[in-house]
């Protein structure tokens, strides 16, 4: 797993057995410039990224996904994700940046329930759990190998301050569940388990 940090949001690139790698979140639109200047420097190629997963359809975590698209990365969307896909594009529209909208229809949609087995196929071995206490569309990427991309998703020790926050509480525990090692978020320190 490689960090690539070259906006405000980390972006994973978790390279596959089978070759084209999974790209976790991008930054916000009109970052392409540095996005590229970051794989380069990463030893990673455009060839190299296969797949794109973004976490949440907020505008830092899916800037660059249209235009992923156009040079030829699959973006997988969650079903429970589909309504908010467009979410940002007025956003980066309003600001005036340089975006291509998501294709829906060159995208691969799946369920959650259906997660594991598209990893499976293109070489990473894992799921996506639904994580909804940041935002309805938020998924978290949970490897087998214990590593867990959880976006946005606040830390388990925010939980008393949240009141006991049951949407948060049930988040971590459906991670939790699953024992991971460590934990990436996008604007955080990785957390070592």
């Amino acid at each position: 797993m490689t960090e690539l940090f070259y906006s405000s949001t980390k972006t994973y690139y978790i390279p596959a057995e089978n070759g084209g790698g999974l790209l976790v979140d991008t930054g916000y639109a009109g970052t392409l410039h540095a996005f590229f200047g970051a794989i380069k420097s990463a030893g990673i190629s455009i060839k190299d990224i296969g797949f794109l997963l973004a976490t949440h359809y907020h505008p830092d975590h899916c800037g660059l996904a249209g235009e992923l698209q156009t040079l030829g990365v699959t973006l997988i969307i969650a079903d429970v994700q589909l309504p908010f896909i467009h979410f940002s594009d007025r956003i980066f529209e309003r600001d005036g940046l340089p975006f291509s909208p998501v294709n829906r229809a060159s995208a691969s949609v799946i369920s959650l329930s259906g997660s594991r087995g598209l990893l499976k196929s293109i070489g990473i071995e894992g799921e996506l759990l639904h994580t909804p206490s940041h935002s309805e569309d938020s998924v978290s990427l949970l490897l087998d190998n214990g590593d867990c991309f959880v976006g946005d998703l606040e830390p388990a020790e925010y939980i008393p301050a949240y009141g006991g926050s049951v949407p948060l509480g049930a988040d971590w525990h459906s991670i939790m569940s699953r024992h991971p090692r460590r934990i990436f978020y996008a604007h955080a320190n990785e957390k070592v388990l």
